[in-house]
């Protein structure tokens, strides 16, 4: 009896014990994000805006002679939001050819994006600013230009520095996005 009740117990088991085992797919890290704050930006540049703390202001290394043009380096997120700027005159760049080719940025990311959502809108400056976001496993998330339409035109575009999921990094995404979202409602431009 004792022996029945055994290699019942063990089939038992052995019926229990499921061989289809799936893993459960990798987590992600807990991204704390700090409150937003900000600093207004010195320097001499044709513009003043008010851009995050937890950023640190570089010279583009692109283009060393454009001394406007900076990158927001946020270090902790691995991130950078590069700012150009561009001076609006008759010779070199008038409005049309500078807003054309910030639309030509953006849209070469058409091929990986899902979706491109544009914006446009006026600043309490009363500035035109036109917001891109964009959707899918592309490199830059958000860009944006302000201008006066006649003297000035700042574009900005978001950028990481990992070949990250975009989903894994929705929170720092829309954690940037806000900060942006302040710096253009801060642009404004030197007389």
């Amino acid at each position: 009896m004792r022996k029945r009740f055994f290699l019942a117990l063990m089939g038992f088991g052995l019926l229990a014990c499921d061989t289809n085992y799936l893993p459960k797919p990798p987590g992600y890290n807990r991204i704390d994000l700090p409150e937003h704050s900000f600093q207004i930006l010195n320097g001499d540049y044709p513009y003043e805006l008010a851009y995050s703390e937890y950023s640190m202001v570089e010279p583009d290394s692109f283009n060393l002679q454009e001394k406007s043009w900076i990158n927001l380096n946020y270090k902790d997120f691995g991130a950078k939001v590069h700012l150009t700027y561009k001076a609006i005159d008759e010779k070199n760049s008038d409005f049309k050819s500078l807003s054309t080719d910030a639309f030509k940025l953006t849209a070469k990311h058409q091929i990986k994006a899902y979706g491109i959502q544009e914006s446009v809108l006026v600043t309490p400056n009363g500035y035109t600013g036109v917001v891109a976001e964009l959707s899918g496993e592309v490199p830059t998330q958000f860009q944006f230009f302000v201008t006066d339409s006649v003297h000035h035109f700042l574009r900005g575009a978001l950028y990481f520095n990992t070949a990250m999921k975009n989903d894994s990094l929705a929170p720092v995404i829309e954690y940037i996005k806000v900060d942006m979202a302040h710096l253009m409602n801060s642009v404004k431009f030197q007389n």
